[in-house]
């Protein structure tokens, strides 16, 4: 049996805005092998694609995504080694999937809109930007059944101060939105009406950029955390000489003396 791409539903809107949409409610819109496939084509191919600029991640539901799929880790304990070759590549395969996220060279948006837990609260501290409902909640609750969130607390560390990652990994209690922005979980939390909207004006505030510029940006941010000042400092002022090379880097600081909007070429 084929994988059913509907599971992520994937919409091309103005401004190069990319959509998808986890699409499977009637499971929690868990990450299962099946979704993270396709999402993972999904954002793969949207890498090399001109017309994308930025990417939305939303969901259907009331839940935006309750982590792994329970019930299909549980079957594979069925298998001759009770499974470890099979939790072996899940979690090898959600490892991907975030890092893909995270290395993509277009900026994501989380629009969460519902309870995200486990990977799923993974999921949204891996993208570049969360917004969320203020009736969402959010969670790494695997200490609760035995398993605690390893490979969700490697995005959630990245993101969140360590008192306030150990307190989610350890206590496993939903946080609600506030607490959520508080920590830099999120970004920020609006009236579910207005939860479209305000992502599709950022997304379209980020869309008007030159992708070169975001590219080039994105990619920095992410490997300069990981080093030391001066090492930082050495290999952001590596980055800053060849943007500063780059043809939408004359036009736009052309732009800004001549006082008019610049005319990008993404390179």
């Amino acid at each position: 049996m084929g994988i059913n791409q509907d599971i992520v539903l994937s919409d091309h809107l103005e401004n190069g805005i990319f959509r998808l949409t986890l699409n499977k409610s009637e499971s929690q819109n868990t990450l299962s092998k099946e979704m993270m496939a396709v999402l993972s084509d999904l954002l793969d191919k949207a890498s090399t694609d001109d017309s994308v600029r930025v990417i939305i991640i939303a969901a259907k539901g009331s839940v935006f995504c309750a982590g792994h799929d329970l019930k299909e880790m549980t079957k594979a304990r069925e298998m001759s080694d009770a499974g470890q070759a099979y939790f072996e590549k899940l979690f090898d395969s959600c490892s991907s999937l975030m890092q893909a996220i995270v290395n993509h060279p277009k900026p994501i948006i989380a629009e969460v809109d519902g309870i995200a837990t486990a990977a799923g609260c993974q999921l949204v501290a891996s993208c570049d930007l969360a917004i969320s409902s203020n009736t969402s909640a959010f969670a790494t609750p695997g200490v609760n059944i035995g398993l605690f969130c390893s490979t969700p607390m490697v995005a959630l560390s990245r993101n969140v101060a360590h008192k306030h990652a150990m307190e989610m990994l350890l206590t496993g209690d939903l946080i609600n939105p506030n607490k959520a922005k508080e920590i830099g979980l999120i970004n920020n939390h609006v009236d579910q009406e207005n939860l479209n909207e305000t992502v599709m004006n950022l997304a379209i505030k980020i869309s008007k950029k030159s992708t070169m510029t975001v590219k080039i940006g994105k990619e920095a941010f992410y490997n300069q955390s990981v080093l030391n000042l001066s090492e930082a400092y050495k290999y952001t002022s590596k980055v800053m000489v060849e943007n500063m090379l780059k043809d939408d880097a004359k036009e736009g600081i052309n732009a800004f003396i001549e006082k008019r909007d610049p005319e990008w070429k993404d390179n």
